[in-house]
């Protein structure tokens, strides 16, 4: 029986990833804050539930050795994370570096930790949950979109470190998922940007910038990435992120980049 280690799996695709994986036979470690309110996952078999903040590294270093004596771990899925929006000058430092930390450094932690046991294991999986805007940005969520395109280098950049030790990463990409994420947001907007941030929002609402998709479909693309031993880095994860990606790819970066600011109605800036 294989065995998947989850972390961020309380609410939306963690805990959808955590439910297909044990249907599918593995067993699941799945970590999060605050396990003791979690009523649902604790019932099924084969699933354990740890604590978890990857924000604290000594928490995550007694986790990880409790998890490795429970079980023979596979494949590491970091889902931690969540959304800070509004524009920059209206963020506190405290807010930067929670999102920061969370986002990003904490996958980096939780990675890191694991390396020595996959190394000694000679075989193991990362798969980390990136997004759209991992490869795309949106407007009014500078420091989100910053995480999740370090997350994207990041992986590839290490993926050559790892595949000499048979140990493989790679990330998955949603667009928008319908789940808990929208309401665990921080937002932060700012009177300059009210314009903006309505315009946005109706382009989310009509489905023009994003469209929002299941977790458990964006969960099967997960289990796809965990079994189908291909040599991919990133899978794209709901029609809108493959949508985008593909409209990217046609108009190029820039021509991209262009054709979304005049989408939203903006000028572009008169340089002197």
């Amino acid at each position: 029986m294989k065995t998947i280690f989850i972390t961020g799996a309380s609410t939306g695709l963690g805990k959808a990833t955590a439910k297909l994986f044990q249907s599918k036979g593995w067993r699941v470690i799945a970590t999060m804050r605050n396990p003791e309110k979690e009523t649902e996952l604790q019932q099924l078999e084969n699933v354990s539930l740890l604590p978890l903040d990857v924000t604290r590294p000594k928490q995550i270093e007694s986790t990880i050795t409790q998890a490795i004596k429970m079980a023979n771990i596979d494949l590491v899925f970091n889902n931690a994370g969540y959304g800070l929006v509004g524009a920059l000058e209206s963020y506190t430092d405290e807010q930067i570096n929670q999102q920061i930390d969370t986002n990003l450094i904490g996958v980096l932690r939780v990675i890191k930790s694991f390396i020595p046991y996959f190394k000694s294991q000679k075989n193991g999986l990362f798969i980390t949950t990136t997004s759209v805007c991992g490869f795309s940005s949106n407007p009014l969520s500078p420091v989100y979109n910053a995480t999740k395109w370090a997350l994207e280098g990041f992986s590839e950049s290490i993926s050559y470190d790892l595949a000499q030790f048979n140990i493989g990463i790679k990330t998955v990409a949603p667009g928008g998922i319908k789940s808990d994420f929208v309401k665990g947001m921080q937002a932060t907007i700012g009177e300059d940007y009210e314009v903006l941030n309505k315009r946005l929002g109706e382009l989310f609402a009509d489905g023009t910038l994003i469209t929002f998709t299941e977790a458990e479909k964006i969960a099967a693309v997960v289990y796809e990435a965990a079994t189908d031993r291909k040599d991919q880095l990133r899978y794209l994860a709901g029609e809108d992120a493959i949508k985008i990606a593909q409209q990217r790819l046609n108009l190029g970066s820039e021509n991209f980049r262009i054709n979304l600011r005049q989408t939203l109605k903006l000028n572009a800036p008169t340089l002197k």
